[in-house]
C-alpha cells in the first residue's frame, strides 16, 4: 500500500503534532537501544526526516490505524489522538505532493515475457504455436512477471530467440509450397453403411431419402478454398436424366445433370468453396430417384468421394504477400517489408530499417527465401523483442506518451498482445489519447481480453501456483488433475463474467453465481444448476444435472459459498498439503485483498507441531492459540488468524466440513479492529465494508501490471484518482480499467 487513510491536514507541523504522540505510544519500544521488531522511531523528529524516510510510513500508520499498535497489553491512544496523528503524517505527504512536479516515474525497458512473446507472434503472423515453449522462465517482481527490471536477457535466452525465428520464419513463408493435399473414400466406406461393397466399385443408390445419398467426413487442417470431387454415372430413366446434388454440412453446393451413363464414362462432379480446418461432411444426394410404377428405375453409382485442398497451401501470412508481375519488384518489396516491420516495431519505419531488410531479401535466390531471412532479422531486433520507448523531452520535461507508444501500453496491458490495426490506424492519425474511453470498451469485449484474466488475475490471486500443488493423496483421495482444472476454469469463467458484464469489483469478495460443472458440483456438494444441495430432502423441479466438460452458471444457496474467498482454488493454494492453514489464508486476505501484509515471521519461531500427539490435544484453532502466546507472533497473528478461521469450515481442497478431526469447527472471530464475525458470510460482509481498502488494493496490483513497475510515493495521487472515480462509478470493472488507461503513470513519461 501507498498510504493507507488518505486524510488532508493544513499546515502540519511534526514537531508538534506528530512527536508528542511517538514519545508517548511508541518510543518506549521502538526507541533507540534495542528497538522491538528492529523498527526504530526515534528518528522522526520533524517534517524532514518523515519525507526523507517516506516508504517506511505507510506500514507504521497501518499499524497504528488497525489497531495492532501499540499492544494490547500498553496503553491505548484515544481515536481523536490516532487521528490527529494520521492527519499530522499524511499532511506532510499531501503538502510535498501538492508542491512537487508531476511524476510518471521511469519504466525500465520491457522484454516481451514468454505469453507476450507468443501473442504477438500469433496476431503478427497468424501462427499459433508455442514458440517459447523452450524459452527460460521469466522472473517474477511486484507479483507479476511482466516488470522490466526482472525481464533481462540472458545468452541462453538469445540462442532461443535465434532458433525460434528460424523456425517461425521457416512456418510463416514457405519456399516451394507443397500440392493441395487430398482426402479420398471409396464408396464401400462411404455412409450409410452397406454390405457387399467392394473396394473400388461403384455404389448403387436409388429413391429418396437416406437410400438416396451417401456422404463422408473429412477432417480439414487448415482454412482455404477446398473443392468437394464425386465420380460417379447414371442410369436415366425415360428422357429425364439422373438429377444430383452436392452438399456440404447439410447444405446445398451445386446441382448436375449426369451425362455419363456406364463406367468406362464415369465423370467427376466438383464444386470449390471456402471451409474452415476442422470436421466437415461432404454427401452426394440424388434428387430425382422417385418413380411411378411402370416407369424404369433410375439409379446413380458411385465410385468415391475427394475433398481436396486447401488449394494455396501457403500460409496464411504468405498468402498476403502477393507479388505483381506488372510492378516493379524491388518497390513491392520494400513495400510489404515497410508494412511487415511497422507492425512488429509497433511504430512507424524508417526508409533506413526498410533499406537493410531489402538487402537481405535481395541477396537470396528467390524473394520468398529473402523474405524468409528478412523475417528472421524481424524476429531476433530489439525494437521486436522489446517494448521500446525511445522519445523524450531532452530537459527532462514530463511529456505524454506517442499515440503508437500508447497502442502498445494498451494492447500489451489488455491483451498480452501485438495492437491490432484499429490501434495502429488510430495511432498513425494521432487520434488514439482523445478515444481512449471507446477504445479500452472495444478492447475488453474482445475474445483476446481474456490474457487479462490468464495473466494479471492469476498472478494476483497468486492461483499459478495451484498447478503444482499436490494435496496429500491419502488424505484427499478426490483430488485430482480434473478436479484442479476445473479449480482453475471455476475461478477464470467468474472472472470473465465479472469483465464482460462489466460487473462491481466487491462481486470479488461477494457473489450470488458461480460456475460448475461435473466434478465441482460433487466437489462442492450442489446437486444440480438450481443450487440444490445434495443434502437436500426436498429438491426443487426444474435444476439441470451437471456435465464434465460444460459449466454452467448456477445461482448459488445462501450461506454456503459466494465470491472468490470460497472457490476451491483459493481454499486450496492457502492451505498445506496435509490440513488448511488460517494463517497462509488469513495472510493472503490481507496482502491480496486489503493491501495491508503482515511483516515476515521472525527466523526463530517454530512450526506448528503436527504429529498425532499434538493433533489430538485440540482443534487447529487451539492448536494456534498456543502457538501465538510466544510473543513474537501475538501481533500478527492478531490480524491474520481471525481471517483465517473464518474458512474452517472449507478443507484443504475446500470441501465442506463441520469437524476439524474429532473436534466442532468453530469460525467466529473478532477483528483488531473489535468488529466481531459468526462466520464466513458475516466476515465478506464486513470486507465489503472496507470497499476502499480493497479498492485501492486492486487499483494498485492493476496499475504495477498495467505499467510493468513497482509503484513509488510519488504514484499515491494518481491511486488517490483512480480510487475515487472507481467509487463513483460504482466500482465497475470497466471504470478501474479506464481509469488506469487515462492515470499519469500509464499516459506520460519521464523526459530524458
Amino acid at each position: 500500500m501507498l498510504l493507507v487513510v488518505p486524510v488532508g491536514a493544513a499546515e502540519p507541523d511534526f514537531r508538534k503534532d506528530g512527536l508528542p504522540f511517538l514519545q508517548k505510544h511508541c518510543l518506549t519500544c521502538h526507541g533507540m537501544t534495542k528497538p522491538k521488531g528492529d523498527v526504530s522511531l526515534h528518528k522522526y523528529v520533524d517534517d524532514f526526516s518523515v519525507l526523507k524516510d517516506r516508504k517506511a510510513w505507510p506500514d507504521i500508520l497501518e499499524q497504528v490505524h488497525s489497531g495492532a499498535m501499540p499492544p494490547k497489553d500498553k496503553p491505548r491512544p484515544t481515536p481523536a489522538e490516532i487521528d490527529a496523528f494520521t492527519k499530522s503524517v499524511n499532511g506532510i505527504f499531501e503538502k510535498a505532493d501538492k508542491n512537487a512536479k508531476p511524476d510518471p516515474g521511469r519504466v525500465t525497458v520491457r522484454r516481451l515475457n514468454k505469453v507476450e512473446y507468443n501473442n504477438t507472434i500469433r496476431d503478427l503472423l497468424e501462427v499459433d504455436l508455442n514458440a517459447s515453449e523452450d524459452f527460460p522462465s521469466d522472473d517474477v517482481g511486484h507479483g507479476f512477471d511482466n516488470i522490466g527490471d526482472v525481464l533481462t536477457l540472458s545468452p541462453v535466452l538469445m540462442e532461443r530467440y535465434l532458433s525460434a525465428a528460424e523456425s517461425i520464419a521457416n512456418r510463416s513463408i514457405i519456399v516451394n509450397p507443397p500440392k493441395p493435399p487430398s482426402r479420398a473414400l471409396s464408396s464401400m466406406y462411404l455412409q450409410p453403411g452397406a454390405t457387399g461393397t467392394q473396394k473400388g466399385r461403384y455404389r448403387q443408390i436409388v429413391g429418396s431419402g437416406d437410400k438416396g445419398r451417401l456422404n463422408a467426413s473429412f477432417g480439414l487442417t487448415m482454412d482455404g478454398e477446398h473443392v468437394l470431387k464425386v465420380r460417379v454415372y447414371g442410369k436415366p430413366a425415360g428422357d429425364e436424366p439422373v438429377k444430383v446434388a452436392l452438399f456440404v454440412d447439410g447444405e446445398e453446393k451445386k446441382t448436375f445433370d449426369v451425362k455419363a451413363t456406364e463406367e468406362k464414362k464415369a465423370e467427376i462432379l466438383t464444386t470449390q468453396l471456402y471451409l474452415k480446418a476442422g470436421e466437415h461432411r461432404g454427401e452426394i444426394r440424388l434428387l430425382n430417384g422417385d418413380f411411378k410404377k411402370g416407369e424404369d428405375e433410375r439409379a446413380l453409382f458411385v465410385e468415391y468421394i475427394v475433398m481436396e485442398g486447401p488449394l494455396d497451401t501457403r500460409p496464411p501470412f504468405q498468402q498476403k504477400l502477393v507479388m505483381d508481375a506488372d510492378k516493379p519488384k524491388g518497390e513491392q518489396i520494400r513495400t510489404m517489408l515497410k508494412t511487415l516491420a511497422t507492425r512488429a516495431f509497433r511504430r512507424p519505419v524508417t526508409t533506413q530499417e526498410v533499406e537493410r531488410l531489402a538487402k537481405l531479401v535481395e541477396s537470396a535466390d528467390r524473394w520468398e527465401a529473402g523474405m524468409q531471412l528478412a523475417l528472421q532479422a524481424i524476429l531476433v531486433s530489439p525494437k521486436f523483442l522489446f517494448r521500446l520507448e525511445t522519445e523524450g523531452d531532452a530537459s527532462g520535461a514530463v511529456t505524454p506518451l506517442s499515440d503508437w507508444q500508447l497502442a502498445s501500453r494498451l494492447s500489451y496491458f489488455l491483451w498480452s498482445s501485438m495492437p491490432d490495426q484499429e490501434l495502429f490506424d488510430l495511432a498513425a492519425k494521432g487520434e488514439l489519447s482523445k478515444n481512449l474511453d471507446a477504445q479500452v470498451q472495444r478492447m475488453l469485449k474482445d475474445p483476446r481480453s481474456r490474457a487479462l484474466v490468464d495473466n494479471f488475475v492469476m498472478q494476483w490471486l497468486q492461483l499459478r501456483n495451484l498447478r503444482n500443488l499436490q494435496p496429500d493423496a491419502a488424505l484427499f483421495p478426490n483430488f485430482n488433475e480434473r478436479l484442479r482444472a476445473s479449480m482453475l476454469k471455476e475461478t477464470e469463467l467468474f472472472f470473465l463474467a465479472l469483465m464482460q458484464e462489466d460487473r462491481s469489483i466487491l462481486d470479488v469478495i461477494d457473489a450470488d453465481f458461480a460456475f460448475m460443472n461435473l466434478s465441482l458440483s460433487k466437489h462442492y456438494g450442489i446437486a444440480d444448476t438450481k443450487g440444490n444441495l445434495t443434502t437436500t430432502k426436498k429438491k426443487v423441479p426444474g435444476g439441470k444435472q451437471f456435465r464434465e466438460n460444460e459449466f454452467d452458471r448456477i445461482t448459488l444457496p445462501p450461506g454456503m459459498r459466494g465470491g472468490l474467498l470460497t472457490q476451491a482454488s483459493v481454499l486450496t493454494v492457502t492451505s498445506n498439503p496435509t490440513r488448511t492453514s488460517p494463517v497462509k489464508r488469513g495472510r493472503w486476505v490481507l496482502e491480496q485483498l486489503l493491501g495491508t501484509p503482515p511483516p515476515p515471521p521472525p527466523p526463530d519461531v517454530p512450526e506448528l507441531p503436527a504429529d498425532e500427539k499434538s493433533v489430538a490435544t485440540g482443534s487447529l484453532r487451539k492448536r494456534l492459540e498456543i502457538h501465538r502466546e510466544n510473543p513474537a507472533c501475538a501481533n500478527c497473528h492478531a490480524k491474520m488468524d481471525p481471517l483465517g478461521f473464518a474458512f474452517e469450515n472449507y478443507n484443504a481442497i475446500g470441501g465442506f466440513r463441520t469437524k476439524d478431526g474429532e473436534f466442532d469447527i468453530d469460525p467466529a472471530g473478532t477483528l483488531p479492529d473489535g468488529r466481531s464475525f459468526k462466520g464466513p458470510d458475516e466476515l465478506k460482509q464486513i470486507l465489503k465494508e472496507k470497499k476502499d481498502l480493497f479498492s485501492r488494493c486492486l487499483s494498485e496490483k492493476m496499475l504495477t501490471y498495467a505499467i510493468g513497475r513497482g509503484l513509488e510515493y510519488y504514484d499515491k495521487r494518481a491511486v488517490d484518482k483512480i480510487v475515487a472515480n472507481l467509487a463513483k462509478g460504482d466500482y465497475k470493472f470497466s471504470v478501474l480499467v479506464a481509469e488506469i488507461v487515462k492515470s499519469e503513470p500509464f499516459r506520460m513519461r519521464r523526459g530524458r
